[in-house]
């Protein structure tokens, strides 16, 4: 049975393996704070069905409360430790089974282990979270291995912390004209390739929100980061299939082991 990715936008995705269904930071939102959706139009509410939905790290645009109301009543919801202290707001999902992850735990959802792993990106809650919780990328395995990689930083232990995946869905940009430390460009998610040898990658993580007033600025930050990955991806992981999804899309993969 092969593995379906659909990319939502920005870091949102459903992994479908072994007839479960994995959604990566959910985030549901035509405006958040001083971001708006540019690109691609809000999914349907199918889209928030879900066995176990994930959380990466603690920034709003990827622990979005609200969005997080909306996922299905029992759904396994998975968060850095400490998110809950953090994070008011996820204290009160009474309805969602919130179960914190540091690297290496292991949550199992039917035929589908989930694995955290570490990622190098700031883990408070911006602009000024006190409490401290660690980044976390996560390994989806099931038929297929699928990396979801957050947001992150190369780091020198990545191949070795994150171990042989099939698939790789990794962030190539931000929603603003610069990216600070902590994440992974077009190019830095291309050396990422090279380190994780994936048979399959999927760029996320850009294109889809930009602040309010600032179209002018550096807009090829916010176009140019999904063809800008599949160029450098073919340069240098050759071996790598890039699969450039449209909001919405998705891409079935056959793995064989």
């Amino acid at each position: 049975m092969p593995v379906e990715i659909t990319w939502w936008g920005h870091a949102t995705c459903t992994v479908e393996d072994s007839n479960v269904r994995v959604l990566t930071d959910p985030l549901f939102v035509r405006r958040l704070a001083h971001l708006r959706r540019r690109r691609g139009v809000l999914p349907a509410p199918d889209a928030r069905r879900a066995d176990v939905a994930v959380v990466s790290h603690l920034h709003a645009d990827h622990l979005h409360v609200p969005s997080l109301v909306g996922l299905p009543h029992g759904t396994r919801l998975l968060v850095p430790r400490g998110a809950p202290e953090a994070v008011p707001g996820l204290r009160r999902l009474t309805q969602l089974r919130v179960i914190e992850m540091s690297p290496g735990d292991v949550t199992t959802v039917g035929d589908v282990a989930v694995r955290a792993v570490p990622a190098r990106h700031d883990g408070r809650r911006l602009p000024v979270g006190r409490h401290r919780s660690p980044a976390l990328g996560y390994v989806i395995e099931g038929e297929a291995r699928t990396y979801f990689a957050g947001d992150t930083g190369l780091f020198d232990a990545m191949a070795k912390e994150v171990g042989p995946v099939d698939v790789a869905l990794l962030p190539v940009g931000g929603w603003g004209p610069y990216l600070g430390e902590g994440h992974l460009d077009a190019g830095r998610a291309a050396e990422a390739l090279t380190r994780l040898a994936p048979r399959s990658a999927v760029p996320v993580h850009y294109g889809t929100y930009w602040p309010i007033g600032m179209d002018a600025v550096r807009p090829h930050e916010f176009h140019a980061p999904g063809d800008e990955f599949v160029r450098l991806a073919a340069e240098r992981a050759p071996g790598v299939s890039v699969h450039r999804l449209a909001h919405g899309e998705s891409v079935r993969l056959g793995v064989a082991r």
